[in-house]
């Protein structure tokens, strides 16, 4: 099984596109959002994204740490929420 692993914070305007090109790769979304405003949550549900909320604390790795704790597959694909897969 592969977990996708991302942090997020208002990004309504990429998310979909992101989620849409690795949902063919991976078993489970995790989505650790720092306090968004916009449909960003609202955008990972309709994915069927597993939405944790995490307070921003100006530290990187801990928000990172905060989305492996809730990943059970066996591989994580960590991901930046600009990503996104392309066919080669």
């Amino acid at each position: 099984m592969i977990s996708l692993a991302m942090i997020v914070k208002n990004e309504e305007a990429t998310l979909a596109h992101c989620l849409e090109s690795v949902k063919p790769l991976v078993d489970e979304m995790v989505i650790v959002d720092t306090g968004s405003t916009d449909k960003t949550i609202e955008i990972a549900g309709s994915f069927g994204a597993k939405i944790y909320h995490f307070d921003w604390c100006d530290d990187f790795s801990a928000a990172r740490n905060e989305s492996l704790k809730h990943c059970t597959g066996d591989w994580v694909l960590i991901l930046a929420y600009s990503s996104s897969t392309t066919k080669s």
